[in-house]
């Protein structure tokens, strides 16, 4: 089984637990999540190193040029609100710093989005540039990309939902700045980047992933045909 192949697999394998464990809710579904992809990830690529968001970091992933960078449950409050859909888990492997593999499962909507067979690129729409954005914490980057580009907000959840609802058409931005991690962004980057969208940091600069500190509190992802005007409007700010 090739790495995208088996992102694609362990997100499928984590999303069903979840969602048969829903009911124990987001802490359970945060720890039994992690078990089964360390647990797989073990046993499928032992020689990897491996960057969770629910295990302390250990330093030998420095050392190694394959790191797998895994949330195994993007978006725990809404795991915690059945039935909402915008919860997901997050499987990428990052090579030298980039992530060249990744998966993204929306559990309950049945959906595994993954570089093995990227999505095709939605046409574009008529009408205001629709911008994803969390339902109780908008980061500031949206009220410039509001102000300067007269954007249509649709809220939803997890960063991995948000990501995704570009790579599907059903937004044109997800931007972000502020409060987030590798694993928050890797796995979805590595989608929409194979999907054909545009991938960076707000600035527009590179994407790096497996740093020794893995804060990497902005994100930007967007419809390719907007990104000098969205990156325009960002650094006009």
């Amino acid at each position: 089984m090739d790495d995208h192949a088996l992102a694609a697999a362990l997100a499928e394998k984590a999303g069903s637990l979840l969602l048969d464990i829903r009911g124990q809710g987001g802490a359970e579904g945060d720890r039994q999540s992690n078990e089964l992809l360390l647990r797989l990830l073990a046993q499928a690529r032992p020689d990897d190193a491996v960057l969770s968001e629910e295990s302390a970091d250990d330093p030998v992933r420095l050392t190694r040029g394959r790191v797998w960078i895994i949330d195994p449950l993007d978006g725990t409050r809404e795991y915690g609100e059945p039935p909402r859909d915008d919860w997901a888990v997050h499987v990428a492997l990052a090579v030298n710093g980039t992530p060249t593999a990744g998966a993204v499962g929306l559990p309950a909507a049945g959906l595994v989005l993954h570089t093995g067979e990227p999505p095709a690129l939605a046409a574009p729409t008529s009408g205001p540039v629709r911008l994803a954005v969390s339902r109780t914490r908008p980061p500031a980057c949206v009220d410039q990309l509001v102000a300067r580009l007269d954007a249509a907000l649709v809220p939803m959840g997890s960063a991995g939902a948000k990501a995704m609802a570009v790579v599907r058409g059903d937004v044109d931005v997800y931007a972000h700045s502020g409060g987030q991690y590798e694993w928050d962004s890797a796995a979805p980057v590595a989608v929409a980047h194979a999907a054909g969208l545009h991938t960076s940091r707000l600035d527009g600069s590179p994407l790096r992933y497996n740093e020794p500190n893995p804060y990497l509190p902005d994100l930007l992802i967007c419809r390719p045909e907007l990104a000098d005007t969205v990156l325009r409007a960002l650094h006009d700010a």
